[in-house]
């Protein structure tokens, strides 16, 4: 039992920091380039993304046995595109500021390479509880990154995190909120974690 739990939280820490899916993997470049304008857009993002993935993780490793390999990719996409649409459904009802600022990006998490890709190489091959593991450390890597992303870009680009204001408005560099600065702050933060994992 204490070898199961240790193995169920080495596959938690792996999303975070080993397998961080930005950092370390770069998938799903999209999302993180276009909705980190600031660090509750990140957030929110990464939750979202989060909760896809650990519910179609655990249903997908659910199906495995029942699933053919001729529609396997398929039926994962559907796994998928169900959860998504509850998902947008209830951030439409509940949460219309954020579905305001993710927009068409909430729909796009069906063809997020880093579900699929956590669907293909890990839950069709491994038991609910393990999915459900890795679903929530690749979904928290994904989430801190994205919060860092936005956090850095927002107070940057307009001198707060998280809409309270640190910095004053001389000091802010309007290229840090627009898509340039996206990749600026992410190809400086691969480079600080690249610099501390050679540490």
């Amino acid at each position: 039992m204490r070898s199961r739990d240790m193995n169920n939280m080495k596959i938690l820490t792996n999303g975070l920091i080993k397998e961080n899916p930005i950092f370390v993997l770069l998938l799903g470049m999209c999302p993180t380039l276009a909705t980190t304008t600031s660090a509750i857009n990140g957030l929110s993002m990464g939750l979202a993304t989060m909760f896809v993935l650990i519910c179609s993780n655990i249903v997908i490793s659910c199906i495995k046995n029942i699933t053919p390999d001729k529609v396997r990719i398929p039926v994962f996409i559907v796994v998928i595109a169900s959860f998504v649409t509850i998902l947008q459904l209830c951030i439409k009802a509940f949460l219309p500021g954020i579905d305001k600022a993710l927009g068409l990006f909430i729909p796009l998490i069906v063809v997020n390479c880093i579900i699929l890709g956590r669907a293909e190489a890990f839950a069709c091959k491994n038991t609910p509880l393990a999915s459900m593991f890795d679903g929530i450390g690749i979904g928290l890597g994904f989430t801190f990154a994205l919060t860092l992303l936005g956090m850095v870009r927002e107070l940057l680009g307009a001198g707060s995190i998280f809409g309270f204001v640190l910095l004053p408005e001389v000091t802010n560099v309007l290229v840090f909120v627009l898509p340039p600065g996206a990749f600026i702050t992410l190809g400086y933060i691969i480079a600080i974690v690249n610099q501390l994992k050679k540490g």
